[in-house]
Parts: structure tokens; C-alpha cells; sequence
């Protein structure tokens, strides 16, 4: 029997690859020929040995799921696809042609991920030499900032997909170069130095992509545990890409023990969508230059550096004092992204920064673990990340957490650190 008949003709794989097309539209790919019509679905075990035997040797499915994706058209508008999506799978795509830079930039992906709380993270090896990370669409949250996030296609995953790629930066960077120097990487990429160099640093990306780009309505990827025609190796999920072993991608060493996308929790991936949301405003351009251009920041620039000796709290302002008096719902993680942000600026370290929130844990309607609070300062002490806190008129931060400012000075200013500089200025 053909060795591809004979690999789709095991009920256990049928199994795993209908169970992964629910609501989903479905391409199926006749290994050099081409697709076939779309759209397309899978409904029985039955149907992938069927379609083998026609010749296909792959399965593609889509990043979002649909009502009927039967219904679907090439001529469909924005709002008509959005009336038809459900949700959307955040799948994250490592591109590159070295499957070491590969594994380590998938790890880091998901430790970056798990770093917001998601507990559910996927990864699978997508038959070449890169690797798919994903999140289950229900792991998000209904709404996001009052729009629903079925309708926050292909945005979403672009701005998770640019917010976790700034997260894993530098230590990507000095993973990559603790494997090559780099003239090693030179000769093997066939690039030029200043091809790889960003910012006068070596540039992870400029040998590794994260797609998002590509990312659009009706976008498909290889479903797992099926075929790449050009390496003939399989689409395995994997627990730990940095101990993948390539062997166990070949077609005759499959066992299915891991369903992919298959677990989750619910609004687990709240922060990481709102935070990555958060990040792709404050990158916009426009918005920097409005942001930076303001009167008080003018004057803040000009008067005040990040101080050599923490600010005291007599200082802050009242969002910020609020928010350590405890969170009295949802939205504790974010709270504590603002703090430990905020608190930087102030010029605290990180141990007085720990200490202060493990305090203010306990004020909270119910403490969150001791080792999320660790790993986000663990996190901030690998990477070094200095950013301002989110502006006083991003709701999800302040207004959906109860918070609320009457002082005159704060409906002056843009970011709670203005208050700080301005009030510190008067006195």
C-alpha cells in the first residue's frame, strides 16, 4: 500500500484531524498540484482516508472558526465575515530555516505566553523546519475594550504576534548567539552583517520570522498530523520544542498522544490579548508623536530622568494609590502590569517593587498565587523592559477595575507618571 493511503488510513490519525476541523473550513492540498476547491469541511473519520485515496496528501485548516463555513465566498465583506466568525485560534508561525533558532524561539513563545497566565499553550512542528504555537479561541474573552473579539480578525494575532516578538527580543538574541558567533551566522544565512544588526545589536529576526504579516480572512495552516509534502515528515504536536527530536516527525513513528488546541480555560488569554492591544497603540506612530509632542511631556523630558532613589507614595497619583489599596474585581493581572511598570519609572528596583506588590497581594478580593507575582518580576529582570504605563484613558486598565480619578490635575495629563513629575515640579 502507498505509504501516505496507508498513514491516513489509521482511524487514530482520521480521528485527530476531524476532531481539530470543527467549524473550521478545510483545504486539502494534491501533493505538487495544487488545492482543491474551497471552501471545504471535514465531517467524518471516513472522509480523510476518501480524500487520500483522490490523491490529497495534506489537510489545511483555518485560524478562524465559523457558524457555516460552507457559506463562505470570496467576495465577502468585512462585516459579512464577521457575522459568520465565531472565534479565531491564535496560531503563531516560527519561520526559519534552522531548526535550532526554531526550537529556541518557540520556547521562548510559550514561557512568554505562560508569563500572562495562559495555562493552555500549544505547540506543534509544522514538518519543515519551524514550529506553530497556539492558543484556543475560547481561552479569549468575549469582548475586548467593548468590541467583540470574534471581529478583531487578523488584527488580534498581528498585535500579539508584534507584542510577543518585542517580549522575546533580547533573549532570543543571546540564545541564538550563544549557538553561532556572528560570522557563523553570515556564511549560513549568506547575509550580510549589516543585514543582521539592529539598533548597533544583533536583530533575532533578521533569521527567525513570527509570521503575522501573512496573516489574513480565510488564512489556513497545516493541521496537525498531517503530511508536508516537501520534507515527507509529519505535523506532531510537542510538548517542549527544545527537546524535539526531527526522527519523531517521520511517518512511521507517529503515536497521537497529543491533541492540539484541545484544552483550555476560559478568558485565560484576557491579558495577554489586552495587553498586546495595548502595546499595538502605544507603537502606533501617530499616537507616539502625539503622545511625545504634548505640553507636559515636552516639559517632563526636558526636567526629569527615571530618579537614582524611589519616589515615595505620597506622590502618586490617585489611580495608582487606588489600585494598591487592593483590586475588588476582575483585573488583578493587569493591575499588576501597571504597577510593576509604574513603579519603574519611579526609580524602584525590583526587590522593592516584589516586596511592595506581595504586599498588596493580600489587599486584593483574593490574593493572586505568590508565583505569578514572581514570574512577572522574574521576567522584567531577564529582559530589562522599560515602558510607561498604560495612558489614564485606556479603560481596560483603569475604569474596568473600578478606578476612577477626580483629581483636576490628573483630566490634565496623559499617564499617571505625569503626575508624579508635575506634582514633584510644583513642590
Amino acid at each position: 500500500m502507498d505509504p501516505i493511503l496507508k498513514y491516513y488510513s489509521r482511524r487514530e490519525i482520521q480521528n485527530n484531524i476531524v476532531s481539530q476541523a470543527k467549524n473550521k473550513e478545510v483545504g486539502v492540498q494534491f501533493y505538487n498540484k495544487g488545492f482543491g476547491k474551497r471552501p471545504d469541511i471535514l465531517m467524518y473519520e471516513s472522509d480523510v482516508l476518501e480524500l487520500a485515496k483522490q490523491g490529497v496528501t495534506s489537510f489545511h485548516i483555518s485560524e478562524e472558526t465559523w457558524s457555516d463555513p460552507m457559506q463562505l465566498k470570496p467576495s465577502m465583506t468585512p462585516q459579512q465575515l464577521n457575522d459568520l466568525r465565531i472565534g479565531w485560534d491564535c496560531i503563531l508561525d516560527v519561520d526559519t530555516k534552522f531548526i535550532e533558532y526554531s526550537k529556541v524561539c518557540a520556547s521562548l513563545l510559550i514561557e512568554a505566553i505562560k508569563f500572562h497566565d495562559v495555562n493552555h499553550v500549544y505547540s506543534k512542528f509544522s514538518g519543515g523546519s519551524g514550529f506553530h504555537i497556539g492558543i484556543s479561541s475560547n481561552s479569549f474573552p468575549r469582548k475586548v475594550d467593548e468590541k467583540e473579539t470574534k471581529c478583531l480578525f487578523p488584527d488580534g494575532i498581528r498585535a500579539i504576534s508584534e507584542y510577543l516578538k518585542e517580549m522575546i527580543r533580547k533573549p532570543l538574541s543571546e540564545s541564538i548567539l550563544s549557538l553561532n558567533t556572528i560570522d557563523e551566522i553570515k556564511k549560513s544565512t549568506k547575509k550580510e552583517e549589516k543585514d543582521l544588526i539592529r539598533n548597533n545589536v544583533f536583530d533575532p529576526f533578521s533569521v527567525i520570522g513570527i509570521d503575522s504579516i501573512l496573516i489574513s480572512p480565510r488564512h489556513l495552516y497545516r493541521s496537525a498530523y498531517s503530511i508536508n509534502e516537501k520534507t515527507n515528515l509529519i505535523s506532531i504536536p510537542v510538548k517542549d520544542p527544545r527537546s524535539f527530536n526531527i526522527n519523531n516527525a517521520q511517518m512511521k513513528n507517529i503515536e497521537p498522544e497529543i491533541e492540539f488546541l484541545k484544552s483550555f480555560e476560559p478568558d485565560e488569554a484576557k491579558s495577554l490579548i489586552i495587553q498586546a492591544m495595548d502595546f499595538k497603540v502605544r507603537s502606533n506612530k501617530e499616537y507616539m508623536k502625539e503622545i511625545l509632542t504634548s505640553k507636559e511631556n515636552i516639559q517632563i523630558k526636558r526636567d526629569f530622568e527615571i530618579p537614582k532613589v524611589a519616589i515615595k507614595e505620597d506622590y502618586f497619583p490617585p489611580c495608582i494609590k487606588q489600585i494598591l489599596k487592593g483590586i475588588e474585581k476582575d483585573g488583578r493581572k493587569r493591575a499588576v502590569f501597571v504597577l510593576i511598570n509604574f513603579l519603574k519609572q519611579m526609580g524602584w528596583s525590583l526587590d522593592e517593587i516584589e516586596k511592595r506588590l506581595l504586599e498588596w497581594n493580600n489587599n486584593n478580593y483574593e490574593p493572586l498565587r505568590t508565583g505569578y507575582i514572581l514570574s512577572q518580576i522574574s521576567w522584567h529582570r531577564k529582559t530589562k523592559e522599560n515602558i510607561l504605563p498604560p495612558n489614564c484613558d485606556n479603560e481596560a486598565y483603569y475604569k474596568d477595575l473600578g478606578i476612577n480619578c477626580d483629581d483636576p490635575l490628573c483630566k490634565k495629563l496623559k499617564n499617571p507618571v505625569n503626575y508624579v513629575f508635575m506634582k514633584m515640579r510644583k513642590n
